[in-house]
């Protein structure tokens, strides 16, 4: 088995690499004042392909629901898939990437990391990055069915990192308006925590990945 190639900007250490550009120019102060606003747009594209939604209308005694969206990253499918045919289908890995690097672009744009728009195709400043998975040879069959389990850890750990990446967001926020400028390790930090968030989700949601998730913000 060969190993996988990543781009040159990642070393090749876990199967889920994520990075992001750090803006090392001055940032759009005006775009940076009314981010919660500008992104609303965005947002709400994001949301009807990741979360659907639902309709319901009422004649006399009979109600009929239409059932709108793709209903976000697929979880169930692949996991039924690796469990009974050990297969994973490539245009689900596919839809579940490209969602996957679409809201990362939509998250990078809200915490300040990035003051160009967020695209629906165009990877831009963000990257994330990770082999398609030969289901039969490098999943274990059995694994998906406690892989949320298993990362107990990652959620108690990663609950206190977000809420400190947050934090920073908002000082980030002053900093930016003030000087133009992300701090660097404030950057740094932010990045480490929504690559954490990544590795977490592609071992345990979207299950490209036996390999368990390290302890750690560095790539």
């Amino acid at each position: 088995m060969e190993p996988p190639q990543y781009p040159a900007q990642y070393p090749a250490q876990y199967p889920v690499q994520f990075s992001i550009d750090y803006p090392d120019r001055p940032l759009d102060r005006v775009t940076t004042a009314f981010r919660i606003f500008a992104i609303i747009p965005i947002a709400v594209v994001l949301e009807t392909i990741s979360g659907g939604g639902t309709w319901q209308s009422s004649y006399g005694h009979s109600t009929s629901t239409v059932v709108a969206g793709a209903g976000g990253l697929l979880f169930l499918g692949p996991l039924l898939m690796i469990l009974f045919r050990r297969k994973y289908p490539r245009w689900w890995f596919d839809w579940n990437l490209e969602l996957q690097r679409f809201s990362n672009r939509v998250g990078a744009y809200l915490a300040l990391m990035d003051d160009q728009y967020p695209s629906t195709d165009d990877h831009q400043s963000v990257h994330l990055d990770y082999p398609y998975p030969d289901a039969a040879r490098d999943l274990n069959r059995w694994l998906p069915l406690v892989k949320w389990l298993l990362a107990i850890p990652h959620y108690i750990v990663l609950f206190f990192l977000d809420i400190a990446a947050f934090v920073l967001v908002i000082v980030a926020w002053f900093a930016i308006l003030f000087t133009g400028r992300y701090p660097r390790g404030m950057f740094d930090f932010v990045q480490g925590v929504i690559r954490w968030n990544n590795r977490v989700i592609a071992y345990a949601a979207t299950l490209v990945t036996d390999q368990y998730p390290p302890f750690r913000l560095a790539p």
